[in-house]
């Protein structure tokens, strides 16, 4: 089943691929000759005034509406065309906005140059019944430096969260932890607005199970950030931004949700603008039943005896979150606004797990005895934010100033009880005692975090950036496990009592020169980042001090070739610094045979990463593909050990180097006027050496990934989604994984005159979503089968106040 799901998909994405490279229909393009001269210009939002980037204008002659020439925007919005004296109009496009056409330009003889001044672009918004409604975008939109995905066009989002938005968008994946990763790399910077969150500080990738995709708008992949981002994160940086409207009015949108296994919810965003107020407010509440299973089989090899283990862990995890971001935004004049947002989340849930330990020695034929152990968790995680944004517009366009203050205010609470009983091959019970254990955990954060950046434009096309950031984090994790004795009382385990401080403070300050000649635009970077942090075990007075200063460098150099098509090389330094759970020596404990822990003793890594960008507009789609290397120093993998009793610990290791380089293309492309289709694929290599820890630790994989995404308009108001994802065997320095093929289905039927959208889609249709691995080492031999979500169904009902889909003469959604 996988072999021909896999086949089949990859080759539907290689043939629109090669289609787009190959020429699908576009329009003439022919040169002029005789005496050019300038045409110059800026595309901007209309709403929110900011510089549309890689956007297309093309000049048409007046006389025939035959194609001229054209160009694409720079980063900052701006463009220039050559052309000859004529009478021409002009078409700005760019996906997921309104295409805007001018009136009658005439470039006359003897002159150089002429301004346009600015284009804006808009997402218009009116009454019904003059048939003009909120455009919606599609699903993707490509640029050189980025990659943008809306959350509201793929069907299969619906009734989901942001960890089921993250696990389907190109070259990235979730695994069954919830730990993300970007083009096969696990060091990934996942902010919210821009901004950290409390949602992905104790957890990772997993905490963001509490957000609802009805709370995201769309979600950024920058894969080679620029000197104006943080230095964190090798892989790049996941941007989720969610919901929130500026335009006049009130408008907003409700979502109702159930679907099975258990998943209730709804969820409300409400807007509301009158002249220089604006107003806005999410709030989402949900209950979830979460099943998911794992196998385990292990051979452990001592004194000439292979003893083995098979083990099997069910669990099934129920809770209720409820989440409400409110803010507003004063205007104190069309260039100056001031925004406070505050933002409460609560998480309660439940935690039963059935975990079996049946233990042979030399074959499966010689049952030795078996284990049964339960897990009975109640967990309680509120987090608040407070943030306050400043930005202010100068005369000049670009000229722009921005504030910005933030409070963090997290914690998580856990107390789980765990019983063990161990049973001999014939049923009975062993002589080994009955086991109560318990386990508290009490996680805190508070952080500041304050950032000011300031854009200064000069000359014609070029301008300067400089910011800085500070933030202050400090964060506790007070673990106790205890043993219930024979008399009733309980002690303390050894070892697993102790109180963890983590004391994080960095300072950043960045530069950034850039300007554009001719056809090509630069931009060069600058940031330096000082780090102080400091861990300290309480209870042991363990103090691990940390302080450096690095410098991280960027490039960005773009050209702009005919026929719609652009180039950008860049060049950016990353680091990963070891965070709270990569330092906390604290193990899980539900699993007392497979543990999980930090490394007080790991170290930074650092990367060097090249991209070579290409962008290639067409009449109905557009193509993006890259090229990118990365070498990474101090590489940090989890590294599993099995001591003599066969239990496993598991804990970041640095190793020594990593080169990663591959190919990514991504395309998005109208091929009928009922048929819409999104794909990508990714190749990449990694060479892996983790000989400073020891000669077996070294790997060379090749491995890709694919997803396609096919949008069928089956009824005037009925679409019709396939979606699928495909991530081939891949290499670890302790062994490998296996591949991963999945299936989701989605249909969509809009109903109460448009205004409400029913949405049924089922996720991972074959429950096939398995994360399957293999680990070697000198003494063991061990295969897990992980899956963590099973086959999911949702039913959503959406009803949009003052907002509306509309079809453009294709037939597509805008």
């Amino acid at each position: 089943m996988h072999s021909f799901y896999s086949s089949t998909f990859f080759c539907s994405s290689f043939l629109l691929l090669l289609g787009l490279l190959t020429g699908l229909p576009t329009k003439p393009i022919m040169a002029q000759s005789g005496g050019k001269m300038k045409l110059t210009g800026k595309i901007i939002d209309s709403q929110s005034n900011e510089p549309l980037g890689y956007a297309s204008i093309r000049l048409f002659r007046q006389a025939d509406s035959t194609f001229a020439t054209g160009a694409i925007t720079t980063e900052t919005g701006t463009f220039s065309i050559d052309a000859t004296a004529g009478t021409y109009y002009a078409l700005t496009e760019f996906i997921g906005y309104k295409p805007l056409t001018t009136s009658a330009i005439r470039l006359l003889e003897g002159s150089t140059s002429l301004d346009l001044g600015t284009l804006k672009l808009s997402v218009t918004s009116t009454t019904l019944d003059e048939l003009v409604v909120q455009a919606e975008k599609s699903s993707m939109e490509l640029s050189l430096d980025r990659k943008i995905f809306n959350v509201g066009k793929d069907l299969a989002n619906a009734g989901g969260t942001a960890v089921d938005i993250l696990s389907n968008i190109p070259s990235v994946a979730v695994d069954v932890e919830g730990n993300v990763n970007l083009r096969g790399s696990s060091n990934v910077r996942i902010l919210i607005d821009g901004k950290p969150s409390g949602l992905v500080s104790f957890k990772g990738g997993a905490g963001l199970q509490q957000l609802q995709s009805s709370m995201i708008e769309r979600v950024e992949i920058i894969t080679n950030p620029s000197a104006r981002y943080e230095a964190e994160g090798m892989g790049g940086i996941i941007n989720i931004v969610l919901k929130k409207e500026r335009k006049e009015g009130i408008n907003g949108s409700f979502d109702v949700i159930t679907g099975y296994p258990t998943n209730l919810g709804a969820a409300a965003n409400i807007n509301y603008r009158r002249k220089n107020l604006n107003f806005f407010i999410n709030y989402t509440v949900s209950y979830r039943n979460t099943p998911g299973r794992t196998s385990l089989y292990q051979e452990l090899y001592r004194n000439d005896t292979t003893f083995i283990t098979q083990q099997t862990f069910r669990n099934n995890l129920k809770g209720m979150n409820n989440s409400a971001r409110g803010g507003l935004d004063y205007f104190f004049s069309p260039t100056s606004v001031l925004t406070g947002a505050y933002t409460w989340r609560i998480s309660k849930g439940k935690r039963f797990s059935d975990i079996r330990y049946y233990d042979y020695v030399s074959s499966l034929n010689n049952l030795d005895s078996y284990t049964f152990r339960t897990q009975d968790e109640t967990e309680t995680e509120p987090n608040s934010e407070y943030a306050l944004t400043y930005k202010k517009s100068f005369k000049r366009k670009g000229h722009e100033l921005t504030a910005d203050l933030r409070y963090l205010d997290n914690w998580e609470q856990s107390d789980q009880y765990f019983g063990q009983r161990t049973f001999e091959p014939n049923g009975k019970p062993s002589g080994i005692p009955y086991l109560l254990q318990r386990s508290l955990n009490d996680e805190t954060e508070k952080q500041w975090l304050g950032q000011i950046d300031y854009v200064h434009p000069f000359g014609k096309e070029g301008k300067w950036e400089a910011g800085l950031r500070s933030s202050f984090r400090d964060m506790t994790n007070n673990f106790a496990v205890t043993e219930q004795t024979e008399d009733g009382s309980w002690r303390s385990l050894p070892g697993l009592t102790n109180n963890f401080l983590y004391e994080e403070n960095i300072n950043a300050l960045y530069g950034i020169v850039g300007n554009k000649v001719r056809k090509l635009s630069y931009q060069l970077g600058l940031r330096a980042e000082w780090t102080d942090v400091t861990t300290t075990l309480r209870e042991t007075n363990d103090v691990n001090p940390r302080q450096y200063t690095n410098l991280f460098p960027s490039v960005h150099v773009t050209y702009d070739l005919p026929r719609l098509h652009a180039l950008q090389l860049s060049y950016s330094r990353r680091v990963r610094r070891p965070q709270y759970n990569d330092l906390s020596p604290f193990m899980t404990f539900s699993d007392n045979r497979n543990f999980f822990s930090g490394n007080p003793d790991l170290n930074p890594e650092f990367t060097d990463a090249f991209e070579l960008g290409h962008i290639k507009y067409v009449e109905n789609g557009s193509l993006s593909s890259s090229v990118y290397y990365r070498h990474t120093t101090g590489k940090i993998i989890r590294i599993r050990r099995v001591n003599e009793q066969g239990f496993a610990t598991t804990l970041p290791e640095n190793l020594a180097t990593e080169n990663a380089m591959g190919a990514e293309f991504t395309s998005s492309y109208q091929l009928l006027p009922w048929w819409k289709m999104d794909g990508s694929l990714n190749f990449f290599r990694a060479i892996t050496d983790g000989g400073n820890l020891d000669t077996g630790l070294r790997s060379d994989t090749y491995s890709w990934f694919a997803r396609m995404m096919s949008r069928f308009t089956i009824l005037k108001t009925t679409d019709l989604q396939l979606r699928g994802n495909y991530e081939a065997p891949q290499l670890t320095p302790q062994g490998r994984r296996k591949a991963i093929a999945t299936l989701d289905l989605a249909v969509s039927r809009d109903v109460l005159k448009n205004n409400g959208t029913l949405t049924l889609n089922v996720l991972d249709v074959f429950n096939s979503r398995r994360f399957r691995t293999i680990t070697e080492g000198f003494n063991f031999y061990t295969e897990t089968n992980s899956q963590g979500r099973l086959r999911q169904i949702n039913l959503t009902f959406q009803y949009r106040l003052h907002q509306a889909k509309r079809k453009t003469p294709t037939g597509e959604e805008n």
